[in-house]
């Protein structure tokens, strides 16, 4: 019996950025991902300003719309929101050069589905781009650090969550280990203890905070006030 290839999925990417090259930066990049990866990439529209984006939106209705959060003609944020009102809704990675708290922050708020830093695309684009269209939100977990330092600043709250989750005071350290960004045989170094152990305190501190990665248990812990992500 003769299988048949796996069938790609063909997505439709509206494009919006006030720099040509940039956009076509990113024609190249979805055409490599379509001969490389299980997914078709068709770029159904470009836009250099917010109105075009508006525009060619709601006549092709885009399965994921890549955003420059600085446009010559209009503000990206002012954008954003307005693509999020749309009938047909459609995913939306911001890509920008901004790494300050406030970009973040703001995009994240006005309803992006995740935001990729420009330099970082190479290596993130692709991943950032799946997780969307999974309905998930994707945050490189130090920009998910910077939100969250923002989210709790503007909400003025920080949970006594060490207590309602019943963390140990060892697991307390592996997890500010963690959320500084250390792997587990520096948490090991750090702490005096072996990576078993510190794997063992992971398993235990990804239970406790129903999670099951180190990007969502970071989001969390700074989510909860468990940490601050500071070095």
């Amino acid at each position: 019996m003769i299988s048949s290839a796996p069938t790609q999925q063909h997505i439709s990417v509206l494009l919006v950025d006030d720099d040509s090259k940039f956009r076509q930066g990113l024609q190249t990049l979805l055409q490599f991902y379509s001969t490389h990866r299980d997914r078709r990439f068709t770029v159904i529209g470009e836009a250099a300003s917010a109105a075009q984006a508006i525009q060619t939106a709601e006549q092709r209705h885009p399965m994921l719309i890549l955003l420059d959060m600085e446009l010559a003609s209009g503000d990206g944020i002012a954008a954003l929101a307005e693509l999020t009102k749309l009938e047909y809704r459609s995913k939306i990675l911001v890509l920008s050069g901004h790494q300050e708290e406030e970009w973040i922050f703001r995009a994240m708020r006005a309803g992006a589905n995740g935001y990729v830093v420009k330099d970082e695309l190479a290596t993130e684009l692709f991943t950032a781009i799946t997780t969307v269209l999974n309905d998930q939100i994707y945050l490189s977990p130090e920009l998910a650090t910077r939100f969250f330092q923002m989210f709790r600043f503007y909400n003025g709250q920080a949970a006594d969550a060490k207590v309602k989750l019943h963390l140990t005071d060892r697991e307390q350290e592996v997890l500010h280990c963690l959320v500084q960004g250390a792997s587990n045989e520096e948490i090991a170094t750090q702490l005096y203890i072996s990576v078993a152990t510190v794997k063992a305190h992971l398993t235990a501190v990804f239970h406790k905070l129903g999670v099951t990665s180190r990007t969502q248990a970071i989001i969390r812990a700074l989510k909860m006030g468990l940490a601050t992500g500071r070095r």
